[in-house]
């Protein structure tokens, strides 16, 4: 199975610490979020695709063309925003094929890759406290995604879809919509996706910090080092 690991964006609301490192390669519990990310990938990713721009140079670097007994592959990302630098991996897989994608600033726990991988299609939620900063799902009685809102003005529920997500090679096939801040959001490439295939919501452990500036890595630097 391959993954994809959006890797490419600048990091702006982490500044300063983003100026000279690239947000995947801050560092949690003293290592870099890439790091805790194939720490705790399932044995059944054997090859991972990085999306790559800013600051490209470090993460090629940091991991090479194998890393933790993986095969590693790169692309480079967009300017348009994550949907299109997504895209851009396009190349990698064929029809039908399974497709994980993780944002290179995501900490799922081995549990939680694990859960995921159970289903067909998933996508790792968490509750948080301002709904207005995430993408938001609506989930129904099953556990079904219904439908995924970026930032939404008016949110239906508290359930942030994180990134972490299991799909299908159809997700390529499905063109970005543009957010009303001007950017194209994976989120929108996967809410269509959630209205033609059943993704289960899979629910993280309470009690994990949004992760937007500098002060949250702060905070989850605590929670992993208090673990």
């Amino acid at each position: 199975m391959k993954a994809v690991i959006l890797a490419a964006g600048e990091g702006v609301r982490m500044r300063p610490l983003t100026i000279e490192t690239p947000k995947p390669l801050l560092k949690v519990a003293g290592k870099a979020f890439i790091d805790h990310i194939f720490e705790n990938l399932p044995q059944e990713v054997t090859e991972v695709i990085f999306v790559v721009k800013y600051r490209a140079d470090k993460i090629k670097e940091h991991c090479g063309n194998n890393f933790h007994g993986r095969t590693i592959r790169y692309v480079e990302g967009s300017d348009k925003g994550n949907a299109y630098s997504f895209l851009n991996a396009r190349e990698f897989f064929s029809d039908g094929e399974r497709v994980m994608i993780i944002y290179g600033d995501e900490l799922p726990s081995k549990q939680e890759f694990a859960d995921c991988l159970a289903h067909d299609h998933a996508w790792l939620c968490y509750q948080v406290a301002d709904p207005t900063k995430s993408g938001i799902a609506t989930i129904d009685e099953r556990g079904k995604i219904l439908e995924v809102v970026e930032k939404p003005e008016n949110p239906k529920s508290d359930w942030a879809a994180t990134g972490l997500m299991v799909a299908n090679a159809s997700i390529f096939n499905y063109t970005p919509v543009q957010h009303r801040n001007g950017e194209y959001y994976l989120t929108s490439m996967m809410d269509q996706f959630c209205r033609d295939y059943a993704v289960m919501a899979v629910r993280g452990a309470p009690g994990r910090p949004q992760l937007t500036t500098p002060d949250d890595l702060a905070k989850l630097d605590k929670l992993y080092f208090e673990a």
